[in-house]
This record gives structure tokens, sequence and C-alpha cells, in this order.
């Protein structure tokens, strides 16, 4: 969204401009809700798949090859129709966006639905799911670090630009380097990575897919806890995604955003590998609502930071710290939740089960997408505008979406998780031994 209201419509016209960011905003956002109902079908295509290499790592290559492909493409205006064929440029930027979020779901739910075919045991899933954690926080907190920096640099090497100015082809040279790091990502997995055989993995049948939806449905603990993901989820990507505003046009020094992704970085590692040895102790509810407790108390001090940069980063730091750790109870739960619900109807659906998460992130980012834009229009954050130019009535609209409206969507995310989600460790290993007897399979047989 930064890249489109910064980038793309920087015309004269203002109303043009407002025009179609709010297009390209709402088509992100309609495609992604609309595309959210395929993952669950996606996860049944992976579920139904069988080849000598597994049933996930086929879709691990084909979906990061050409979700890379489509990343990059996303960054470009095609050749100049944005601004001299803007109808023609959004139906080949929405064609482009349906691709690319296809084929990254399938990369997504094959890599996540791996860990119930690593293994059954909820401790050496939790080691599992904390290395997994650990990669994606070294990418996702990496971006915030990499990406003025890589921006301003292919500008000045392509573009010729000087200083921390910005252009169309710095940010295509960006998306490269990202597009170049998912995909290796991707390969690292396939090649590093064997799916474990029992005799309760084995206990699966062919889901069809008018029925994937009835899988889901059936699994009450997975919905209650899909509800309460997505409130937390939606608080935060909004939250995460107004950062790069908040120090553009509120503090008036993007050059110090790198900052927080050195800082995330380092906290997202230490909460990671943190995570195993809390979890032992204090168990995956304590982790979730205490998490959320800290962050609540990070936007308390967001708010009280005015133009302190040392006090915001202190802030954004507070607020970030236990975000890993929430993660990883949630998807430790929804991983758990295979089992409950192959106890509950008789058949086991690792994918399916497991493309709730990225289902609910994309959800979450859509809605989050839209809401970014109607906070930077509404706020007067667009184009060249500087933090002078800035009203306090644009500023009062950019906090309500920064801080107050995600302080009560993760609020409403503690209070369901507490009362509606008990599928607890102890709860997951009365179930295993449940199965066991059900399969009559030896203990032993299954790690």
């Amino acid at each position: 969204m930064l890249f489109v209201t910064s980038q793309l419509f920087t015309t004269g016209n203002k109303a043009f401009n407002a025009k179609m960011i709010g297009l390209v905003s709402m088509l992100m956002v309609v495609i992604r809700i609309c595309e959210i109902t395929l993952d669950p079908m996606i996860g049944g295509a992976v579920d139904n798949t069988q080849t000598r290499w597994g049933k996930f790592k086929p879709w691990l290559v084909v979906g990061a090859i050409i979700s890379s492909v489509m990343l990059v493409l996303i960054f470009t205006d095609f050749g100049g129709l944005a601004t001299s064929k803007p109808t023609l440029y959004l139906v080949l930027f929405g064609i482009v966006f349906v691709v690319l979020d296809i084929f990254y779901s399938f990369k997504d739910i094959a890599f996540w639905s791996m860990l119930p075919a690593l293994s059954v045991d909820s401790k050496v899933r939790a080691m599992f799911g904390t290395i997994g954690r650990f990669g994606s926080t070294l990418g996702q907190q990496g971006v915030p670090i990499v990406i003025f920096p890589l921006v301003v640099f292919f500008s000045q090497t392509f573009s010729h630009t000087s200083g921390d100015t910005k252009t169309q082809t710095g940010w295509l040279g960006f998306a490269i380097v990202i597009a170049a790091v998912s995909l290796l990502g991707a390969l690292a997995t396939v090649f590093g990575t064997k799916e474990k055989k029992n005799a309760i993995r084995e206990n699966t049948e062919k889901v069809r897919f008018r029925d994937v939806f009835k899988v889901i449905g059936q699994n009450d603990q997975l919905m209650w806890l899909a509800l309460s993901y997505f409130l937390f989820a939606l608080g935060y990507v909004v939250t995460n995604s107004l950062l790069a505003y908040y120090f553009q046009y509120v503090l008036g020094q993007p050059d110090k955003f790198s900052l927080t992704g050195v800082i995330t970085a380092i906290l997202g590692i230490i909460s990671v590998v943190l995570f195993p040895a809390i979890v032992a102790a204090v168990k995956r509810r304590m982790i979730y609502i205490g998490g959320i407790a800290m962050m609540l108390i990070g936007y308390v001090l967001f708010l009280m930071a005015g133009q302190n940069i040392v006090m915001v980063l202190i802030a954004d730091a507070i607020f970030y710290f236990p975000y890993p750790m929430i993660f990883l109870a949630a998807l430790m739960t929804i991983t758990d939740s295979v089992e409950y619900g192959q106890l509950k109807t008789g058949t086991r659906n690792e994918s399916v089960t497991l493309s709730v998460r990225p289902l609910i992130d994309k959800l979450a980012g859509a809605i989050a997408m839209g809401v970014v834009s109607i906070a930077a229009v509404g706020s007067g954050m667009v184009g060249s505008a500087k933090p002078s130019s800035i009203s306090a009535h644009g500023l009062t609209i950019f906090k309500t979406f920064m801080f107050f409206a995600p302080i009560v969507l993760i609020l409403a995310a503690a209070f369901v998780f507490f009362f509606k989600v008990k599928l607890t460790e102890k709860k997951h290993s009365e179930i295993v031994r449940t199965l066991e007897k059900k399969l009559n399979v030896d203990p032993d047989d299954v790690d």
C-alpha cells in the first residue's frame, strides 16, 4: 500500500489519485476476501495429493515459483498503464493479484500443514513450530530493516537519484530481492524435511471439496480459536501496517523506521527462542492472554510518546515482543486440533485444518489493506504530503485506526480465547491416548 499511495498515482489530479488508490485497495480487499474461501479447498487439494515426494513438497515448489514471479509484477505500473490506461491496469493488476494469492496459499498451507506430519507429540511440535517461526521472524522483521535502504539503493542505481528519494524502479528492485528470498526459503524446506509415517496419520480419507468447510465447521475448538486469532491478527496487522506511515507522516523521520526492524528482529528471535521454555512453564493459555496484556502496555506507551523517537521505539518493542509467542501458541493449538477433529469425526485432515491459520492471516491482511488505505487518505497521508501538512483532525483519524480500534480488537480476542478455547496441552495428550487405543496403535510407534 505504501508503494501504491506514494509511487503509482502521483499525478497533478488529486481526485484521480484518490480514486485510483481507493479502487486498487478495494480490489485487493475484495480479491483476498473472495480468495480465502478457496483456502480450505487448497488444503483439501494438498491433503489429497499423493506423490513420491509426499503431499506437501510439490505444492511448496510450484507455489513458491509462481507467487515469486507475481510478487515482482505487482510492484510495477505495467508499462505505464496505471495512469495512461487505468481501467486496463486495474484488470491486469486484479489478474496478477489473484494468481499471486492462490499460489502463495498453496505454498503457505503446504508449509505450515507439515507440522502435524512431523510428529503427534505437542512438545515436539512446539520445537518444530519454534524453528519455523524463528525463520519467519527473521523474514518478517527483516523487511522493515531492508525496505527503505533497498528501495533507495535501487533508486540511486537505476534511476540515478540522490538522497533518500524513492522511485518505482527502486520498489521493483526491492520486490525482486524479496521474491528471491521467498523462493530460496521454500527450496530449503523441500530439501530439508521428511514426513513421518504412522498409524494415526494413515487414518486419513480423501476429502471431497464440497466437504472441506464441513470438516472445519465440525471442529468447534478450531472455530473458536479462529475467531479469537482473527480479532487478534486484525488488530496487530493494522497497527503494524500503519507503522511506516507513522514514522513518515507523524514523526517525520522515515529514516528511523529501519530501527524498528532491527529492534523487533532481535526481540523476535529472543521471543521465539524463549517460547519452548515458557510454554513448558506456564502453558499456551497464559502465553496468549499474558502476551495480549503486554501488547496493551505497548499501546499505552505509543499514545504517551508524542514526538519522542526513543519512547516510540520502546513502545514498539514492548508491543511486538509477545507477538511471536502468541502466534506460536495459536499455531500449536490449531495443530493439536487436527487430532481433536480426528477423534470427533473419525477422519484426519491435516492441511484442511491447518489452512485455517493462513486463511485468517490473509483475511486480516485484506481488511487491514482497506483500513490502511482509508486511514492514509482520510488523514491526508498520501503522495508528497509532509508531517506539517497533516491536520489535527487528520492525526486523530490516524490514531483511531492505528491505536484505538486495534486495542478493542485484541481485547475481544483475549476474552474469546479465555472463555471458549479449551484445547490445552493436557487435553491434547488425552486425545492422542484415546486415538491410540481406538486405532490399536502401540504408543512406542508414534512420535
